[in-house]
């Protein structure tokens, strides 16, 4: 994608015709219209490809070394609430038609259901098969089908209570074959951003929901190396520490009741 991006700026150029205000010229047009994030990812290419020049002795430095990178701004992770999650479950099923909906969001509110009860990226809640679930074992093994997981590594998770009560009730209203899909559709981005604007929330995607199950791991007590495993981090938790070492604001507010700076009472109850 970044050469794609960088290609109309360099194309045809000897690398040892490519100059400081050649690349000048590329940050003044491209990154016009680039965000943050991707004028970075550009400008790291460019500068790999004319290191690797340098490196070659094709040229004697980097034209592009001295252009600064754009300071990141991270954006804010807005995830929904458990009030917010139940009422956009309830109102995607829709089953009086209270919200025009007549039921026909089912599976949808099923896809949305499955992500925020495992903690699964899209492409890997929607290449679950049934073979995957171990009721025995009460454990889900999440494989990314053929194109594999983000890690390219497969990896078996724990089922918390409400994941293996949402997939009994699904698979007794399916009776679905071993080899069947988990969800029967790929994508619910249509019906949750329509179900999003009628009840007046946030406009969450998918991966908001993965933000859901991290959040509600950790406000349950669970340790973060213990959730960036579910996740399927390798970096020991440092990355959850980084994205979901944050509470919310009525979770934080109810902790701090539970700290005191008075003296300890002794173990048997009695006063010195």
């Amino acid at each position: 994608v970044c050469i794609s991006g960088l290609t109309p700026y360099f194309d045809r150029v000897a690398i040892r015709n490519v100059t400081h205000a050649q690349c000048q010229q590329w940050v003044e047009k491209r990154g016009a219209e680039l965000s943050s994030s991707s004028f970075v990812q550009e400008l790291d290419t460019l500068r790999l490809v004319l290191d690797y020049a340098v490196s070659r002795g094709l040229i004697l430095s980097n034209p592009a070394k001295e252009i600064k990178r754009r300071k990141l701004i991270k954006a804010k992770i807005v995830v929904p609430s458990r009030e917010q999650f139940q009422r956009l479950i309830d109102a995607m099923r829709d089953n009086d038609g209270t919200f025009g909906t007549q039921g026909k969001g089912g599976d949808a509110a099923d896809l949305i259901e499955l992500l925020a009860y495992s903690g699964a990226r899209l492409a890997e809640g929607t290449a679950l098969k049934w073979s995957d679930v171990d009721f025995a074992r009460n454990a889900v093994t999440l494989t990314g089908g053929d194109k594999g997981t983000k890690n390219h590594e497969p990896r078996t998770i724990p089922m918390t209570s409400a994941l293996r009560e949402f997939l009994s009730k699904l698979k007794d209203r399916r009776k679905p074959k071993d080899n069947d899909l988990l969800s029967v559709t790929k994508d619910a981005k249509k019906c949750l951003q329509t179900t999003c604007k009628k009840l007046g929330c946030p406009h969450f995607t998918h991966h908001d929901f993965r933000h859901f199950f991290a959040t509600t791991c950790i406000e349950s007590g669970v340790d973060i190396p213990t959730i960036s495993r579910w996740l399927g981090h390798k970096d020991g938790g440092a990355l959850a520490m980084k994205v979901y070492g944050h509470l919310r604001e009525e979770h934080s507010f109810a902790m701090i009741k539970k700290v005191s700076f008075g003296s300890a009472a002794p173990a048997n109850g009695t006063t010195g």
